[in-house]
């Protein structure tokens, strides 16, 4: 607890001490001692009782049963003699075997509280007994003892609430209302002492210590009932966290893009919850659906999640069922709080216009409307796979563009003010290294699935069906196609694999138009230029690209094409400022050859989605085959270059 965090906690601190002061001074002005000896034995049993003290509850804190010796000093003595046995009784509480050594902050607060709650009580029972009973009875004694158990437990919520930045009600309710009865029970049994010192004489308080002990013992008891609930319930919170931890780490398995993004946007969302004031289980739903809100992505194929381009319509209708699944999956978890529809709404846009269910305005649950802002920020400011990041100013200005249309604008509004300071925070908690799934490993066992292997695959492009406006170019491509592929086998192994290539750029180049060409020979797990023509030739003659990165990469690993992606996320120039393209579409297919992809051929252009469907029926069509001449091509010169380093 840092006691010195808060302005309001200093304030306050200061605020009970110079209180305390005054009921001193108000008090020993006026000191009378009529039995000092009863005064004298009352000190040393509330000093023993401090030593019979319980742990509060969620905080750091202890509570003795010496409050008992306060309400009979309130009854048989003066007020500095009641105020003696409350500070005497605390210190010992404090330095009798203490937990921890207190600040030198803390012992005053605590004494001072102590004073003006002994204080605020004995001036309570004596207005009551004075000004309304004319006469002591049980009424005073049940109203002083109420009035010592508000003052001295607000106060220590009130304190705990301003340095720990907690809810002080909360923290009263959770950690002091359950003592009351105890109040209660104390208050019963300093009136029956006071009964029978009226009867018999002061000495029969010693009559009070077995209580005193039985009550210590209640405490001990009940504390330890509600230390096995909450350590229930911190195992079963833990279940969850880890539950959310392997959920998270199945998402990751999937999109290696995920872990650092769901860091970010988990911070973004817990201070932006944090400032509009959500509830505990608003809170806690939004954390774990800020790192879970995209685990429906396990149902979505593999290679459209890593798609480095523009979706199709097919595509994006299977993207947009992730929510839907998301939210079944986590409905099985049985959280404590309402994850699930976050989840289930976190793509819905505060004009209607989202999905699944075109949810609008305040019909979308806060944390989703939170989730979608903070989301939405971090993706634009981070690569992906058919994008550069934008700089986060940038990013920031295309969110609060989408205000009152994609997004809640008091989020926006939060978010506007505080990005930068949020993008720190997120910056200065570096993210834990993420268990590392082994996915890359060969198992050797296993002869065959049962149903056996598959001889063949067909491969869907979702292609647009060839119309008659461009059926001559489809047959010249068949036509053309085939001839490179019968000039291979003719040629035999004097046709190098450059020859091919370059015949199939001359030819592509009159039946589909482009401003860059290049084709990338699979090497050594990595896709190597072999021919290139057009603008930028130096830049891609001087790429390599790892197999599965890049738009060529992605090509490569689906085989499967890609229709106006982004040239700009092949690796190897990516936010790279000393290279520059000003291409702007991607058309990429794979060149199958007999076990694995022998090539990828990539055509460029400068203007933005210049490709159209019937173009990519066209290069898929003339490329056709190709991929087994260049394969044969490539195994031929290899064999000659062995042939003659022997």
């Amino acid at each position: 607890m840092s006691w010195g965090r808060s302005i309001g906690a200093r304030g306050f601190i200061a605020g009970m001490a110079i209180a305390a002061a005054a009921c001193f001074a108000l008090a020993f002005s006026h000191w009378q001692s009529s039995d000092p000896v009863k005064f004298s034995c009352y000190l040393i049993a509330a000093l023993l009782a401090s030593s019979l003290k319980v742990s509060l509850p969620g905080i750091e804190g202890t509570l003795s049963v010496n409050f008992l010796f306060t309400l009979l000093g309130i009854l048989e003595l003066s007020l500095p003699q009641t105020l003696v046995i409350g500070l005497a009784s605390t210190l010992a509480q404090f330095y009798w075997r203490p937990a921890r050594r207190l600040k030198w902050v803390q012992l005053v607060f605590n004494l001072a509280q102590v004073t003006v709650s002994s204080a605020v009580a004995y001036g309570s029972y004596k207005l009551v007994v004075v000004y309304l009973l004319h006469a002591p009875g049980p009424l005073a004694l049940l109203i002083a003892a109420i009035t010592h158990f508000s003052c001295n437990t607000a106060a220590m919520s009130t304190i705990i609430g301003l340095t720990e930045d907690k809810p002080i009600a909360k923290v009263w309710t959770a950690s002091y209302l359950w003592s009351f009865p105890y109040y209660m029970v104390g208050a019963a049994a300093a009136g029956l002492v006071n009964f029978l010192n009226q009867h018999i004489g002061w000495q029969s308080s010693l009559l009070v210590l077995p209580p005193i002990y039985l009550m210590y013992r209640s405490y001990r008891l009940y504390l330890g009932k509600l230390e096995t609930e909450k350590q229930h319930a911190e195992q079963v919170s833990s279940l969850h966290l880890r539950t959310i931890e392997a959920l998270a780490l199945a998402i990751e398995a999937k999109d290696e893009n995920t872990g650092e993004h769901l860091h970010r946007v988990r911070i973004y969302a817990m201070e932006i919850a944090k400032e509009m004031g959500l509830t505990e289980d608003e809170t806690e739903a939004l954390k774990a659906a800020s790192v879970l809100h995209d685990i429906g992505k396990l149902a979505v194929p593999e290679h459209i999640i890593s798609k480095p381009g523009k979706l199709t319509p097919e595509e994006f209708d299977k993207m947009k069922i992730h929510p839907i699944v998301g939210a079944e999956i986590l409905e099985q978890v049985h959280f404590p709080y309402p994850v699930v529809p976050i989840v289930r709404a976190h793509h819905e846009k505060w004009d209607g216009s989202g999905y699944p269910n075109g949810l609008a305005g305040e019909a979308i649950p806060i944390g989703a409307r939170i989730l979608a802002a903070v989301d939405c920020l971090d993706a634009l400011a981070s690569d992906r796979q058919y994008r550069r990041a934008l700089p986060l100013h940038d990013a920031m200005a295309k969110v609060a563009e989408d205000s009152g249309k994609s997004f809640d604008p008091q989020v926006v509004a939060i978010l506007r003010r505080r990005y930068i300071e949020l993008e720190n925070m997120a910056n200065q908690q570096p993210l834990e290294a993420p268990v590392k799934l082994s996915t890359d490993i060969k198992v050797e066992r296993g002869l065959a699935p049962a149903a056996g292997f598959a001889e063949s695959a067909e491969t869907d492009h979702n292609v647009m069906a060839p119309s008659r406006s461009y059926a001559a170019l489809l047959s010249a491509a068949r036509q053309q196609g085939q001839e490179i592929i019968d000039l291979s086998l003719q040629a035999g192994a004097s046709l190098r694999t450059e020859d091919i290539l370059s015949l199939l750029a001359v030819r592509l180049k009159r039946l589909v138009p482009h401003d860059s060409l290049a084709i990338y020979c699979s090497q050594g797990g990595a896709l190597v230029p072999e021919f290139v023509s057009g603008e930028n030739f130096r830049l891609f003659s001087s790429l390599r690209i790892p197999d599965g990165e890049g738009l060529s990469g992605w090509v490569a690993q689906n085989h499967k094409p890609i229709l106006n992606g982004n040239p700009s996320v092949e690796p190897g120039y990516l936010n790279d400022p000393t290279k520059y393209s000003t291409l702007r579409s991607a058309l990429a297919v794979p060149l199958e050859g007999s076990a694995k992809i022998a090539a990828v051929l990539a055509l460029y252009r400068a203007d933005q989605d210049a490709f159209t469907a019937e173009d990519l029926r066209i290069v898929e069509t003339i490329a056709s085959g190709l991929g087994l001449a260049i394969e044969s091509a490539a195994d031929s010169k290899g064999l000659a270059n062995a042939a003659g380093a022997q």
